[in-house]
């Protein structure tokens, strides 16, 4: 049976668009990375830290090759290996993505000075499935929170769909089918009629403080929110100042994508992207000072 599927975006009919080639998909991702995310907290700052990794001791695809399609990291928090399946996510597909996060020591070996501004040699994981659709009964599996055989690792699938107006547009449109297991701070914030991460609620708050002081020095905003909110790399970074700590750790360490970033009077700033359970409430209190409304959301 062949279904008819289309999407009518501004008035523009668009038709279904399949990718063909799994390389293909692959460049798309590398290209635009955010499209991993699987959330609006940990898993929305992505990464890609390299592609078409070989790995020894695991099952050759139809090159004769054992390798992994993308290595990313998620808000410098969990390292991803990425898998991609041109069709619908499989048992198959999800086997041999276990079987490569099972040989995760060839990649921490590999890329020991990347994973961390430590070096940890144990970083978090989590393997992502790609395909462009899944089955009801499965994707259940990983929204109920599915973990791997070994070592117990987090496994999120991702649904990729493409599609193509007349006028040549593209309109690209996932869905993730994830849930974190354990006892994580699962916590969100209210802020200005939105409900927000730790990440972008910091990102938010301090976009909306240098809108509305729209003549702010770097030197102003570091005032209003100083290092001490944060740690070690502070709130916000002059946009060389954040490049230069990228090209140092060979990890991102802002929020650096063009509409995140901020222009103030003597040139372009970036905040910081490492936010955690530990150094929240800081930046909360900072933000009422100046004049915030922030209140946690649980369950």
């Amino acid at each position: 049976m062949r279904i008819y599927r289309h999407i009518t975006v501004n008035g523009v009919q668009l038709e279904t668009f399949p990718v063909k080639r799994e390389l293909s998909m692959e460049a798309y991702l590398i290209d635009n990375e955010q499209v991993l995310a699987l959330d609006d907290d940990v898993f929305s700052n992505v990464e890609v830290i390299a592609a078409e990794v070989p790995l020894e001791r695991v099952r050759k695809n139809k090159d004769g090759e054992g390798r992994i399609d993308i290595l990313a990291s998620y808000s410098d928090q969990y390292v991803a290996i990425v898998a991609l399946k041109l069709g619908e996510v499989d048992r198959a597909a999800l086997d041999q993505l276990e079987e490569y996060l099972s040989e995760k020591a060839q990649l921490v070996s590999t890329y020991k000075d990347t994973f961390g501004a430590d070096s940890s040699p144990n970083p978090k994981w989590i393997g992502v499935l790609v395909g462009s659709s899944i089955a009801p009964d499965f994707a259940k599996l990983f929204r109920d929170g599915y973990q791997t055989v070994v070592d117990r690792i987090p496994v999120a699938a991702l649904t990729l769909q493409r599609f193509r107006g007349w006028e040549g547009s593209v309109l690209v449109t996932t869905d993730s089918y994830f849930k974190l297991p354990g006892a994580k701070d699962l916590t969100k914030y209210l802020c200005d009629g939105k409900t927000l991460g730790k990440g972008r609620l910091v990102l938010v708050v301090v976009k909306r403080y240098v809108a509305s002081h729209p003549e702010i020095t770097f030197a102003q905003l570091e005032k209003a929110f100083p290092k001490s909110v944060q740690g070690a790399l502070g709130v916000v970074s002059t946009l060389d100042q954040a490049n230069d700590i990228y090209a140092r750790d060979e990890r991102r360490r802002h929020f650096l994508n063009p509409g995140d970033l901020m222009e103030l009077r003597d040139g372009p700033a970036a905040v910081c992207s490492q936010r955690g359970i530990g150094n929240i409430d800081a930046f909360i209190e900072r933000a009422a000072e100046l004049g915030f409304a922030v209140r946690p959301i649980t369950g």
